[in-house]
């Protein structure tokens, strides 16, 4: 199961996850995809800043393989939710309550050893579903419903696409 832990400030740790998302998806999705939208396409913008962001996530080279797709597939995933709703806000969202879920509450995300967790999850049983080590972030679980979102989000945008030409 797991423990709790008293975590004095919370607000201000919840307030520097918003922070840490916020600044990030700024810099990737804000300024530099549109950069590289604007001066190649959609795909080259999202390949380069997918990369980019996966290597502001250094840490999931060291969870291993799936850890390292689940960063890929979840910068895919918040960058076609940006085409989408064509709103930097909802990639800051998504990225926020990721990381306040997943660390600041369950402690079953890895942001940093400085970012205090409520609860002290355990996950147990085969690492490919858990995570092992990595924790949540090292799980083939993530990866599925990561691909099951963007398969959404390009339901979604294809969707769009055809309402407007209709």
């Amino acid at each position: 199961m797991g423990t709790t832990n008293e975590v004095p400030y919370i607000p201000i740790w919840f307030f520097a996850v918003l922070l840490n998302a916020a600044m990030q998806e700024y810099l990737v999705r804000g300024y530099l995809f549109s950069l590289f939208r604007e001066k190649y396409n959609v795909i080259v913008a999202t390949a380069i800043t997918t990369v980019l962001f996966t290597l502001m996530h250094a840490g999931a080279f060291a969870a291993g393989f799936i850890a390292i797709l689940n960063v890929i597939t979840m910068s895919v995933f918040v960058t076609l939710l940006l085409i989408y709703t064509q709103s930097l806000l909802a990639p800051v969202l998504v990225h926020f309550i990721w990381n306040s879920v997943g660390c600041l509450i369950f402690g079953v995300v890895s942001l940093s050893d400085d970012y205090p967790n409520i609860l002290n999850s355990v996950l147990t049983g085969s690492d490919l579903l858990s995570g092992g080590t990595a924790k949540i972030e090292g799980s083939i679980v993530v990866s599925i419903v990561n691909a099951i979102l963007i398969l959404f989000m390009v339901f979604l945008l294809n969707k769009n696409k055809n309402s407007i030409r209709a």
